[in-house]
Order: structure tokens, then C-alpha cells, then sequence
């Protein structure tokens, strides 16, 4: 078991994915504003980036696990302009406010939301050319399973691009990440959201999840080859890729 699996949103009796899954669907009104407040709008362009990625590849079936309001799924089709793409996530508030993004931008035709738990997928083996996931896996209840399905559900030759957020490993980034994660991270997003004890769960998995070196053995043991990572900006978030 992985450090973050450990850490759950509440302190309240329940399974880690039932919590998450509370979790996410008390915060999605105010998710996105969040997200792009307190990363400075950088997280647009670590979502370029890992779909930057996929382009030589041409995917044109592509599942987002973790999902949520669908940011990367818009941003994903707009650039690499599949024939299909899947939205998975636990959290029915979140894609609701993702299939209002989606309508909206005019590409209900190629995106859809389904609600799966990403540690049991519902879709049969090799099915999609390409699986994202923006900043959700570190929420997994099981980190092995949740990987190894995203294995099982791409077909053979097809890519992985995780982005996930990590922390720095460098001075003095790692220091300054310490301090605005302990405090304007938490208090700002307990302020906006209304969420106690969201911001501050977060800020616990970013620290206790494996990355790097020791998150490329975990790809490579779920059955991917060809596992990579490249740090982004200061290491505050890293992106992952590997082939099936």
C-alpha cells in the first residue's frame, strides 16, 4: 500500500473511494475556479503538454480517467481531434459540470461522461488507443489496480500521458511549495469550496504519493513499457508516459 492511499478526505467511517467521491461532489461548483486560481493558470499548460504527447500518435479512441469537469477531455479533443473520447470519473457532480462544458464547446458528439471506478473499468480489453489522467490518480483507493485497468482497457502499441502534481525536489522550490501548499492552499480552498478538510487532503496525497523514478517502477510493474516522467515547472507537477 502506497502513502496516499492511506489518507482519506474525512475523518467519518466509509471506504476511501465512497469519501472521494463525496469529496469531489461537494467541491465541483467551485473545482475549476479553484484549480486555475491557485495554480496561476499553469495547469493549462501542463495539460498541453501531455497531450502534446499523444499527437504523434494520432489517437483517435481515447479514455480520461479521473475526468472530472472535463478539461483535459475538451482540451484533448480539440488537439488531437479523436473520433471518440470517454470521460470516466466517480463523481457524478463533476461530470455534470463537465457535460455542460462539453455541450457548450459543441463537442457532445465526441465526448461523453460515464460514471466507472477506475480500479474496476467496465470497458472490455484493448479497447482505446490512448488513457489520460489529469491530477486523479493519486486519489485511487488501490494506485496498482487503478493502473494496471488503464493497462488492461488500452490496446496493444497504445500510450499512457498521466500529469499528476508532485512535489519539488530542489531548493529552494521545495521549500516555497512546502509553505503556499500548507497554508494558501488550504485556507484559500476551504474559504471558496466551504470544504474543511478538501485542500488539506490534497495537500497530504501530493506529499505522500510515489513520484519519479519510484512512479515509473509502478507503471512498468501495472504492465507498461517504455515508462518516462519529465518535471514541470520546478517539479510541482510531473508528467508521466508509457507505451502498452
Amino acid at each position: 500500500m502506497y502513502g496516499q492511499e492511506k489518507i482519506n478526505p474525512y475523518e467519518s467511517e466509509g471506504e476511501k473511494t465512497q469519501q472521494v467521491e463525496r469529496m469531489f461532489d461537494h467541491i465541483a461548483p467551485t473545482y475549476d475556479k479553484l484549480n486555475h486560481r491557485l495554480s496561476w493558470d499553469i495547469d493549462k499548460g501542463w495539460r498541453k503538454k501531455a497531450i502534446g504527447y499523444l499527437k504523434p500518435f494520432a489517437p483517435k479512441t481515447l479514455l480520461d480517467i479521473a475526468t472530472g469537469t472535463g478539461d483535459f477531455a475538451i482540451l484533448a479533443a480539440k488537439m488531437l481531434q479523436p473520433d471518440k473520447l470517454v470521460g470516466a470519473d466517480i463523481s457524478e457532480g463533476m461530470m455534470a459540470i463537465g457535460r455542460k462544458k462539453v455541450e457548450a464547446e459543441g463537442l457532445d458528439k465526441i465526448i461523453t461522461f460515464e460514471k466507472e471506478d477506475c480500479t474496476a473499468l467496465s470497458y472490455p480489453e484493448a479497447t482505446f488507443d490512448a488513457v489520460t489522467a489529469a491530477f486523479g490518480i493519486r486519489n485511487f483507493a488501490d494506485l496498482d489496480k487503478g493502473l494496471a485497468e488503464m493497462c488492461r482497457v488500452l490496446k496493444p502499441g497504445g500510450h499512457l500521458s498521466i500529469v499528476e502534481l508532485t512535489t519539488p525536489v530542489s531548493f529552494p522550490m521545495k521549500q516555497l511549495f512546502h509553505i503556499y501548499s500548507h497554508t494558501v492552499l488550504p485556507i484559500y480552498g476551504r474559504l471558496i469550496s466551504k470544504d474543511t478538510s478538501a485542500y488539506s487532503y490534497l495537500t497530504k496525497t501530493i506529499e505522500a504519493f510515489p513520484q519519479g523514478e519510484r512512479m515509473v517502477e509502478i507503471l512498468q510493474k501495472a504492465g507498461f513499457r517504455e515508462a518516462g516522467f519529465r518535471r514541470l515547472t520546478f517539479g510541482i507537477c510531473t508528467m508521466y508516459y508509457a507505451t502498452k
